[in-house]
């Protein structure tokens, strides 16, 4: 353990986000996502859920700044009759470290955007279209 560290950030996360650079994109990803099939670095977060882990991430990780939206969600499939009560949460939790710049992508194009990321976080998520993408910027 250490001081100023959420807990609930394995030393396997904190080293992915310690390699990680400026522009490189981290997934947080719901308990839905196909992660295994689309992660260069899959990191398991079992038991967790999105926001809580993306609070912890966020008070460590600083967004890009350079980048019109920093933090990218899957928009919901045309049709799809879902409600998406979770982004809320991820706006009120982005807001305490920078403006809630977001961009939301389509499915297939969030998909491909996953394979590229540096690392996915794999979490237990229930909630649909909780995926997130976080740009790392500099500090």
């Amino acid at each position: 353990m250490l001081k100023g560290i959420p807990s609930i950030l394995s030393p396997e996360l904190l080293k992915v986000l310690m390699e990680m650079g400026h522009g490189d994109e981290l997934i947080i990803a719901d308990g839905n996502f196909p992660a295994a099939s689309h992660a260069n670095r899959l990191l398991r977060c079992d038991g967790h859920g999105v926001p809580e882990l993306l609070e912890a991430v966020l008070s460590l990780y600083p967004l890009d700044t350079y980048s019109e939206q920093p933090v990218a969600l899957m928009a919901v499939v045309p049709g799809d009759q879902v409600e998406t009560p979770i982004w809320k949460m991820y706006e009120d939790l982005i807001s305490k470290h920078t403006a809630p710049a977001i961009e939301y992508v389509e499915r297939f194009a969030f998909y491909e955007r996953a394979k590229k990321a540096y690392a996915i976080v794999a979490t237990s998520e229930k909630a649909l279209y909780a995926n997130v993408i976080l740009r790392k910027g500099v500090i």
